[in-house]
């Protein structure tokens, strides 16, 4: 071999080298960039599930305090309801009491035509206390409404309060599991 022909070998050569050494710096520095991306998106995705976990954890005990709302809820409606019963029973006493004012209008029917002189009175007396107990059976009746309302009520609490045990049961299994 001719000596320019060496020459222009070695030429090549060394560009070769060098185009090589070119491209292996390059990918070298490629590799080094995504390296980096892979650990910032890591670090984000961690910090995303740590807020993911805390988030779990304060819905949990939300959770766990409207179920604690519904039973308070719950246990006060039952007692708003006795307590509704016995306002029932009272007016129904009461109805009872109003009824046996029927033998005093009678007397005072008898009173009146006896003493003319306060007939008129007594006469407005019987009206006012028809009138009485009219209003009374109705105040009984709707003692009874409100009262059967109540137990709706109740019912419906619950019914809503097993349904939100129902949802918060599958987050105390995972509270174990969460810091």
């Amino acid at each position: 071999m001719p000596q320019k022909e060496k020459r222009m070998f070695i030429d090549m050569v060394g560009r070769l080298s060098w185009e090589t050494q070119l491209h292996l710096d390059e990918r070298h520095h490629h590799f080094y960039i995504n390296k980096l991306i892979i650990i910032v998106i890591s670090v984000l995705l961690m910090f995303l599930a740590a807020v993911n976990v805390y988030y779990v954890a304060v819905l949990y005990e939300d959770l766990n305090g409207i179920v604690d709302n519904m039973d308070s809820m719950h246990s006060n409606m039952q007692q708003v309801s006795r307590r509704m019963m016995h306002i029932t029973d009272n007016v129904k006493e009461f109805d009872i009491y109003m009824r046996r004012m029927d033998n005093i209008v009678e007397s005072t029917g008898t009173m009146a035509a006896m003493m003319p002189s306060i007939s008129a009175s007594m006469q407005n007396m019987d009206k006012d206390i028809a009138m009485m107990d009219a209003d009374m059976e109705k105040m009984a009746g709707g003692m009874l409404h409100v009262d059967q309302r109540f137990k709706h009520m109740t019912q419906g609490v619950t019914v809503m309060r097993h349904h939100v045990r129902e949802i918060a049961r599958p987050m105390g299994a995972m509270n174990p599991f969460m810091p």
